[in-house]
């Protein structure tokens, strides 16, 4: 049955994954991307689909691609490209994705390869040239002699890697670093420069193919800058470098006529001042920079904007999270702001040749992602959904918002999910779901701590946004700031109890959990209230002396926290390990062993801690996870056993050990 307890959250991690969308340059071919279950079930595998513009046709896997082709995006001309593991039948290229080509009809071709692999690649709109993310060893000037130092690496069975740079980042690193190559017809392709070792293949090309601009990440002299570089494409000198002290650029894109570069131009947080995003134009000339949204209360934030195809439009679209929502923006030349869309959270923007028609990917707390087609310029508008592969079905509840107002007197809101069944004679269990960040919002559809398995079970699920939330205003930064566990907590309990004043809910019987900074909310409960009957804690903060010195962000929340050894208030105040002795409420810990960002010690401490006051506490531990939970089997195992944690120490019920446990 579709709404079984039992079964829902498995049909979830089963469910494919839309992630993306690339349009043809004619409009006329959209191509999405999408994440599948491999044949064993342990694993989430890419795939190409493609989807009827027109939403007439039903979805089809695209003729001639396989499982394993990623990254999709479309030549000037029409020909799709993609990445792919594919073997290329060159005995001397070696492992690592390499770049196929995909005609309208016939079989994919080989078309460039990096010893190694290419991580990331972007194609001009209007001429041939590429640009693609590889890697060079120190020491080696080229992709050949990078092939040979990895050669005698891999026969030498060494993988060490020796850091003369500070590192902040979750994911294994270097030696290699990602370097900008350029691709052109029938030539060797372009070292552009060096992306630094936390380079993500963040590129662009002007629409001829004679610029390229790429981000260089942050290096431990400027910790908390990156840069932005435009070099000659077919030279690979660069003429011009940008960076500004406290602020990172994203996300570049060139307009249709090249003579602008957009980018997302983040000012980052410290004790002292809040998150600022915002969009700018830089002149790839003289390097001057300009601010496109100076009055725009919200951020064009998370995604990419994109710009109007028509040369010398300045019109661009991008999305930001508003009110619970991440609506479609449209930007006129004179710099005024149309929101497009009444509701739903976008991503993955596409426009038309024409710039009259835009695809995205629409989802909401109540659907996940399927592509939608939208009027380019209508404010307010309703989508057209398009045949889209992963339809999940009916839910088992509905949805709803809750209101009020925090001790300051700022308007809060946030989302509850109310099961079916759910009435004044038969009220419903309350879990209180804190989302991660702390900057982020409950807009979009969660794969990781979604609310519907636990509606299923016969849970309500509240998804507040406290202070530091996104899409409330600026003022919702500055309420927060330098209060990670201050006034971010006040506002959940504030929501809570507006949420509990409904007769349909059961304030006796309620939980809260949360990941990552929801994570660290839910450890500052902890220690806080006994108002709840049961706590889970995803790779939450315990420790923060602790936490700042191990986590692959250390200069990032050394600015927010400060030197303990200074600034001992700060930790003082915030830092849930320091009132240990209040823990009383059982709780659930769920951490995966490769977790730079919040290391896995900070939840030993907590167990340690919980056991020492005879606290009754269980320990998920995921060894090959990060920081999310990734592996689809994994998936699974997290709800069945946040379930039944839930159900025995909320509900009373007789505690089920998960089989696989």
């Amino acid at each position: 049955m579709v709404n079984d307890p039992r079964t829902l959250h498995q049909r979830l991690v089963e469910q494919p994954r839309c992630t993306g969308l690339a349009l043809a340059p004619d409009g006329t071919r959209l191509i999405l991307s999408v994440q599948a279950l491999d044949d064993e079930g342990v694993r989430y595998v890419p795939e190409l689909w493609e989807v009827d513009p027109a939403g007439e046709r039903d979805p089809r896997r695209v003729p001639g691609s396989r499982q394993g082709d990623f990254a999709p995006a479309f030549a000037a001309d029409g020909t799709l490209l993609f990445l792919s593991d594919r073997e290329t039948g060159e005995a001397d290229e070696g492992p690592g994705p390499s770049l196929w080509s995909l005609p309208d009809s016939g079989e994919a071709a080989w078309t460039a390869h990096h010893p190694g692999g290419t991580t990331a690649f972007t194609a001009a709109a209007r001429s041939d040239t590429l640009a693609c993310t590889a890697a060079l060893l120190p020491g080696a000037a080229d992709a050949r002699a990078h092939a040979g130092l990895l050669g005698r690496r891999r026969r030498a069975g060494v993988n060490a890697v020796l850091y003369e740079v500070t590192v902040d980042s979750g994911a294994e690193l270097g030696p290699a670093e990602p370097h900008t190559f350029v691709l052109g017809r029938d030539a060797s392709p372009v070292d552009a420069g060096g992306q630094g070792l936390e380079g993500a293949g963040d590129m662009a090309l002007a629409p001829d193919g004679s610029l390229v601009a790429y981000t260089r990440a942050p290096t431990g002299a400027a910790p908390d800058t990156n840069t932005v570089v435009i070099a000659d494409a077919t030279t690979g000198a660069q003429r011009v470098t940008l960076s500004r002290p406290g602020h990172l650029y994203y996300s570049p894109v060139f307009t249709a006529d090249g003579t602008r570069l957009i980018c997302e131009r983040q000012q980052e947080e410290t004790y002292d001042s809040e998150w600022q995003v915002t969009l700018v134009a830089i002149d790839p000339l003289s390097g001057e920079e300009t601010d496109l949204l100076p009055d725009f209360d919200n951020w064009p934030w998370p995604g990419r904007a994109i710009c109007s195809p028509v040369p010398g439009d300045t019109t661009l679209w991008f999305t930001g999270d508003e009110q619970g929502h991440r609506p479609v923006f449209r930007r006129e030349p004179d710099g005024t702001v149309t929101r497009l869309t009444a509701s739903g959270a976008y991503s993955s923007l596409c426009v038309t040749p024409d710039g009259s028609t835009l695809y995205a990917l629409r989802s909401t707390l109540d659907s996940a992602p399927q592509a939608v087609r939208l009027d380019a310029a209508k404010a307010d508008q309703d989508p057209t959904p398009l045949r889209t592969p992963g339809a999940l079905g009916p839910l088992p509840g509905t949805l709803t918002e809750v209101h009020t107002t925090g001790d300051d007197g700022f308007a809060l809101r946030g989302w509850l999910v109310l099961p079916e069944g759910a009435a004044a004679e038969h009220p419903a269990p309350l879990l209180v779901l804190a989302h991660g960040g702390p900057q982020g919002s409950w807009s979009d559809w969660p794969w990781l701590w979604n609310p519907w398995p636990f509606a299923a079970r016969g849970y309500a699920v509240l998804l507040p946004d406290p202070a530091l939330s996104s899409g409330y205003g600026q003022r919702m930064q500055e309420r927060g700031r330098g209060e990670y566990g201050g006034r971010p907590y006040d506002d959940v309990l504030a929501l809570t109890d507006a949420a509990l004043a409904r007769a349909d809910l059961d304030p006796t019987r309620t939980a809260l959990a949360g990941w990552s900074y929801g994570g660290y909310l839910a450890n500052r409960t902890a220690t806080r209230t006994d108002r709840f009957r049961a706590l889970v804690s995803h790779a939450g903060l315990w420790n923060l002396e602790s936490f700042q010195g191990a986590t692959d962000m250390h200069a990032y929340f050394r600015k927010i926290f400060g030197d303990p050894r200074i600034h001992r208030e700060r930790y003082d105040a915030d830092s849930p390990h320091l009132d240990a002795t209040r823990l009383n409420t059982p709780m659930l810990i769920v951490h995966g062993g490769a977790d730079s960002r919040v290391p896995e010690a900070q939840s030993r401490e907590l167990q340690h801690d919980l056991r020492r006051q005879h606290v009754p506490a269980g320990f998920l531990y995921f060894p090959d996870e990060s920081h999310g939970i990734e592996a689809p089997n994994h998936l699974g195992l997290l709800y069945e056993t946040v379930l039944n944690f839930l159900d025995h120490h909320v509900l009373g019920e007789q505690w089920r050990r998960p089989e696989l446990l």
